[in-house]
């Protein structure tokens, strides 16, 4: 999920002390062979709670529920295997790191039928990070753009693409996000690389492009840019697509004389994917997979898309939406707007130090 994005992608290789960061209910141990039990771990403020209570009712398997603030947080807990999960939410190129480290379980699709609701589009998109659809069932996804205050920036400015970033007139005025990978998406895409590169000359212009757009930059932040934007602090920021619906409605509520408008770079994006898989240890492999099947029935992925606002790759669950939210293009871009986006991938521990490196650089320059 893209509201809590790290800082560093080599958190992972902290201590593995870092299974005590657990927040939520602490740290559990589930046991083996509780069939009326599931231990779940999510991100933060990313499901209704009313889903869980309903699943309970239901199924009569008590859910068990933790949360993790980031990727990195997440991946040595489950490495470790001292606190076994049946069921993870992971984005992407995580996912992908887990499968590479055999820390993952094939998921038994007969039961989870209701994957037939899940857009065959996002399916398709998994690929990149799961080849054949053994490992994950996507969950949420979204896209990374350009928040702009139409006050604050005149008509002849407006940003269409990420180079646009480092106009002079947006002096103090802009925000980026406080992440290695979604920074240098932004110099990546804007030099016409791909946001995967592996190429340390290209890793290091973009590190240059950086630099030099740092004096422009009024902070580097993760969650206050929605904030900061609705309080008419900034003129532009970098922000998820997911946050929309949330500040298209502020800015309703609050009567505010300017409206925040959202923009998909020419260039092309990260387009995200986050999605439950099954960890290899996982003590209750049936019960994580009819949680899933759960979350992938139409009225329940539509609940929790009215809860976390962030765009749902279920048709079945788009179909229910109203015709505001099903033509709102900010959260269901047409495919053409996509077509130069990409997925994060995982780009091994050697390459990620080269990232690593370059942001700690940038932030200390």
């Amino acid at each position: 999920m893209k509201k809590s994005f790290v800082k560093l992608l080599a958190f992972g290789a902290l201590s593995l002390l870092s299974i005590t960061l657990l927040s939520g209910c602490g740290k559990k141990e589930a046991k083996a062979g509780s069939a009326g039990e599931v231990y779940v771990y999510n991100w933060g403020e990313y499901i209704d709670e009313s889903v869980i209570k309903q699943f309970e009712e239901e199924t009569g398997i008590k859910v068990v529920y933790d949360l993790f603030e980031t990727n990195e947080e997440m991946y040595p807990v489950i490495q470790a295997g001292a606190v076994k999960y049946d069921v993870v939410c992971p984005s992407d190129y995580m996912i992908q790191k887990m499968r590479e480290n055999n820390l993952l379980a094939e998921i038994n699709l007969d039961n989870v039928p209701n994957l037939k609701e899940v857009d065959p589009k996002y399916m398709e998109m998994s690929k990149s990070f799961d080849p054949e659809n053994k490992y994950s069932v996507p969950y949420s996804w979204g896209t990374v753009g350009i928040l702009y205050n139409t006050k604050m920036v005149d008509p002849k400015d407006v940003p269409t693409k990420w180079s646009d970033l480092w106009n002079e007139k947006f002096k103090d005025n802009i925000l980026m996000q406080d992440s290695v990978r979604d920074s240098f998406m932004v110099a990546l895409k804007s030099l016409g690389y791909s946001l995967n590169t592996t190429n340390e000359a290209e890793i290091k212009e973009a590190k240059e492009l950086l630099i030099k757009q740092k004096p422009l930059v009024q902070a580097y932040v993760i969650d206050q840019v929605r904030d900061k934007m609705i309080g008419g602090e900034a003129a532009i920021g970098v922000i998820y697509s997911g946050e929309m619906l949330y500040i298209q409605n502020e800015v309703k509520n609050l009567n505010l004389d300017y409206s925040l408008e959202y923009v998909i770079p020419e260039e092309g994006t990260n387009l995200w994917l986050d999605s439950w898989v099954i960890p290899a240890n996982a003590p209750n492999k049936e019960n994580a997979e009819k949680w899933i099947n759960f979350l992938c029935r139409p009225d329940i992925a539509k609940k929790n898309f009215e809860y976390i606002t962030y765009p749902t790759p279920n048709k079945g669950a788009f179909d229910l939406l109203d015709p505001e939210l099903k033509n709102n293009k900010t959260l269901f871009p047409d495919s053409d707007v996509l077509k130069n986006s990409e997925v994060y991938k995982y780009l091994g521990d050697e390459v990620d130090s080269l990232y690593n490196e370059a942001w700690k650089e940038i932030k200390s320059n």
